[in-house]
């Protein structure tokens, strides 16, 4: 399967909108994006790894993690949950922290809208994130979250691959 991939950006509504299929069933692709022992298994571009601190995966939980690198670099990040519907989509804000989830004001926040569909066995996964402005947006992009996030979404592909 070679897997659809759409990334587009919006500037005049500060917007990134991602479309990937994965040759899996909805119920496992869902699984990949809200557990986070799977989680750390995709969601930092090698050779860095994602470490999940810690994952309340629920309205007004959080998720506290790192991306940390080769040289054992650590770059915070959170994941605030402010609505899950099972299988289908869930939303939260993102941002930088340090190891104790205090916000990194100086680095850009986004709200994510992240859904999922499936048809066929091949399960479809819309992003949707939010910045507050386009400088946000045009930091977010020149510190390489394209590359990154492409990166992971092929990683998760390979994960599925490998069933």
């Amino acid at each position: 399967m070679n897997p659809q991939f759409d990334f587009l950006v919006n500037k005049e509504t500060n917007t990134i909108t991602v479309k990937r299929e994965f040759d899996a069933p909805q119920s496992d692709v869902w699984a990949a994006w809200t557990d986070p022992e799977l989680l750390d298994q995709w969601w930092a571009p090698k050779p860095w790894k994602s470490v999940t601190k810690s994952m309340d995966f629920s309205e007004g939980g959080r998720r506290l993690y790192a991306m940390v690198g080769p040289n054992g670099e650590e770059h915070w990040a959170f994941s605030d949950y402010t609505s899950i519907n099972p299988k289908d989509n869930f939303s939260y804000s993102d941002g930088f922290c340090d190891s104790n989830g205090n916000r990194t004001e100086s680095l850009p926040d986004s709200d994510w809208i992240v859904n999922f569909s499936e048809s066929d066995g091949i399960t479809t996964v819309y992003v949707e994130i939010k910045h507050k402005s386009l400088e946000d947006l045009e930091k977010i992009i020149e510190m390489g979250f394209k590359e990154g996030f492409s990166a992971c979404l092929d990683q998760l592909t390979l994960i599925f691959s490998n069933k």
